[in-house]
């Protein structure tokens, strides 16, 4: 016989409510599972098993909603709850679907005596290994409730960084599909009508203009190559940039984009890199642990290379500051002020003004580039505008030429 789904709305021993989904053969089967649990039963209701058709869109979760989940957690720990009745309270109060079915998950690993670092590191695609590594140590250092306060920390400290990028990647997005926009209007609508008229003329026409009626034929004839061409190439260039050959290269290749668009991407890599390292050495993370997680949450397989070289070091008896000095992506401020915290023994402090110092960094390249793009992304629209215009009347220019 096929189990069946049931609600449930109970009580646990200190009186504090339940309810979610419970399965079992038969409505008593369901009832004993959850006295099982040490759960006094206030009702269990079969649900309906009738066909549904459901479109259920993916849901992503937002590093706000799990900062705002982490702090919460860390305010009902710190208040002296249990890590099941705070797990409880979370689940009535998330609203995200993923995020709350994250949640229960995790609750339900706990009730079978898991720990939560080990439950949280089953779904690493909500809790990565810094967010992981962090909950470890405080569980640990018996200090889980710091260590969740921490984390929501570096949690708004990195979701801050990524929306200061994100606004200043905005407006020449905008710009760039606005000008695709115009280009595709111009050479669909508007080159046919001058194409004609070029027909009655007769004689050659100039090379820009060739070039301008055969991209109008295309966008007539095969407009499919524009609808699902671009789309797929920007597809495939997504998949290539993420891929294990392609992400080392693009990664370098950020770094050495001029116009200072390189230097801003170095900057949030390396405020990222200080503020994580910061925050898991504070927290107690084993600094073998703390460099490789700190590697892998960089964002940049430059900076995660260089971490492995650090590994190295530390294992043979080195320094951390050492290879940092070989690594071309660290400035020597940057390992000179590593050096001094490993000497003095206040190497989290030291790696948090190193934080302070690029976020604050980023934030101005981040305006700083902004105005630059702008005089850009003008000209690049009227060259758009403009070459279309110029090769329409280059051919009636000629033709008045050679009429005098």
């Amino acid at each position: 016989m096929a189990a069946s789904t049931f609600a449930f709305k109970a009580v646990d021993p200190t009186g504090f409510p339940h309810k979610g989904l419970v399965k079992g053969e038969t409505k008593q089967a369901a009832t004993d599972e959850l006295k099982a649990r040490g759960l006094t039963v206030m009702a269990v209701d079969e649900k309906g098993s009738g066909l549904k058709f459901e479109i259920a869109l993916p849901q992503r979760i937002k590093p706000a909603d799990l900062t705002v989940m982490t702090r919460q957690l860390a305010t009902m720990v710190s208040s002296g709850l249990t890590l099941m009745r705070s797990f409880h309270v979370l689940e009535e109060q998330i609203e995200h679907k993923k995020l709350k079915e994250t949640v229960e998950k995790v609750r339900e690993d706990i009730e079978t005596g898991l720990l939560l670092s080990d439950s949280l590191a089953r779904h690493p695609k909500v809790f990565n290994p810094l967010y992981v590594a962090m909950v470890r140590a405080g569980e640990a250092g018996g200090i889980l409730e710091e260590a969740l306060s921490r984390t929501a920390d570096q949690l708004e400290k990195d979701d801050s960084l990524r929306r200061q990028v994100k606004s200043a990647m905005m407006y020449p997005a905008v710009i760039m599909t606005f000008a695709g926009i115009v280009l595709f209007a111009l050479i669909a609508f508007i080159v046919p009508v001058f194409a004609g008229v070029f027909a009655d003329f007769g004689g050659e026409l100039p090379l820009i203009t060739k070039v301008t009626v055969a991209m109008s034929d295309v966008a007539k004839g095969q407009w499919y190559l524009f609808v699902f061409g671009i789309p797929g190439a920007l597809i495939g260039f997504k998949k290539l940039r993420n891929s294990e050959f392609g992400r080392p290269k693009w990664d370098a290749f950020r770094l050495k984009i001029p116009m200072k668009i390189g230097a801003t991407v170095q900057k949030i890599a390396l405020a990222r890199w200080s503020r994580t390292f910061s925050s898991l050495y504070a927290a107690g993370v084993p600094i073998m642990q703390a460099i490789e997680v700190t590697g892998q949450t960089a964002g940049n397989t430059v900076i995660q290379r260089a971490m492995e070289n650090v590994i190295e070091s530390v294992k043979s008896g080195g320094s951390i500051a050492a290879p940092l000095k070989e690594a071309p992506v660290f400035p020597v401020m940057v390992a000179q002020m590593v050096a001094v915290g490993e000497e003095t023994g206040g190497l989290d402090a030291m790696l948090s003004k190193v934080a302070d110092f690029y976020e604050d960094e980023v934030e101005a390249a981040v305006k700083a580039l902004t105005s630059i793009l702008e005089p850009i992304m003008i000209v690049l629209v009227g060259g758009v505008v403009g070459f279309v215009v110029i090769a329409m009347y280059m051919p009636m220019l000629k033709l008045y030429d050679s009429i005098q």
